[in-house]
């Protein structure tokens, strides 16, 4: 075997911060060392992994496609060391959730996590459903957990548990007084909404078929609080999850809004990338959701 893995090391650095420099100092290397061991990488193997474009490094066509196999070798081979040195379940776990999921869903699992397995090292990273895909698929998180549906030919996509989206208005908005809403009423309505690319928004917009182009938007926000806060300001009406609703719903603050000809049910999803190497940790996060569902 020619190569070594402080040379996969700094090849998946370098992929991930396209920047050498960058990536030394992840690794606490000198950028000259970084550098030598890049090189030697790809001399030994008279090949090139990256396309060079003025300070960044980018990979080009071969380099993608060894990419996952180096994330993989090294995650197992971060497992060897731990079989070895005989640790309990360790190591570094990134997970990556959408707002709905992030601020009101995970946070309990995480605390049963590091309660069960405390020599793992957990991150959380909260954003809407396309930046965790993104990031998913550039290995910067090892999961996603997702409220929107996300086809990408790199991804793979699993059911986790079933949500709902409810529409809601002020106990004083003139809706609150009806038992159900009209397609005529929704159409009139100012709508506070999550903004595209969330898996809020996706599933608004399905609901809403047929109606999308008479909707009359006011604002778009990229927070759920923030959505609550204006539609208890007055100034329309909103949809999100059931979730993020109930304590508004038991003080009175907001009232749910009835709208039976519209399908509000929705799914959340685990992904990763498909050629990401499972570890031991990963497994039992994804082991530690599917129980608390």
């Amino acid at each position: 075997m020619k190569f070594t893995l402080r040379q996969l090391q700094v090849f998946i650095a370098t992929a991930h911060y396209k920047n050498l420099s960058r990536a030394a100092e992840s690794l606490a290397m000198s950028q000259s060392a970084a550098s030598g061991a890049l090189q030697d990488l790809e001399q030994r193997y008279s090949t090139q992994l990256f396309d060079r474009v003025g300070k960044r490094l980018q990979l080009n066509g071969l380099g993608h496609s060894l990419r996952p196999l180096a994330e993989s070798l090294m995650s197992q081979a971060d497992e060897f060391e731990r079989a070895l040195q005989q640790q309990d379940i360790a190591g570094k776990l990134n997970v990556g959730a959408t707002l709905t999921i992030g601020n009101y869903v995970v946070i309990p699992i995480i605390a049963q996590f590091m309660r069960d397995y405390p020599a793992i090292d957990i991150r959380l990273h909260v954003a809407n459903t396309a930046h965790i895909a993104e990031q998913v698929i550039n290995y910067e998180l090892d999961i996603g957990l997702i409220e929107g549906e996300y086809n990408h030919q790199d991804l793979s996509i699993v059911p986790w548990q079933s949500d709902e989206l409810v529409v809601f208005c002020t106990p004083e908005h003139p809706y609150a007084a009806f038992d159900v809403l009209t397609d005529e009423q929704l159409v009139a309505a100012n709508w506070i909404l999550r903004e595209s690319g969330s898996g809020t928004r996706q599933a608004f917009d399905r609901a809403m078929h047929g109606l999308l182009n008479e909707l009359k938007t006011h604002l778009e926000l990229e927070h759920t609080e923030a959505i609550k806060r204006a539609v208890e300001a007055g100034l329309g009406i909103g949809c999100l999850s059931k979730i993020t609703l109930a304590d508004a719903f038991s003080r009175g603050s907001l009232v749910p809004l009835e709208v039976p000809d519209r399908d509000m049910e929705r799914q959340f999803y685990f992904i990763t990338h498909k050629k990401k190497y499972w570890s031991v940790g990963l497994q039992r996060w994804i082991e530690c959701c599917q129980g608390t569902t």
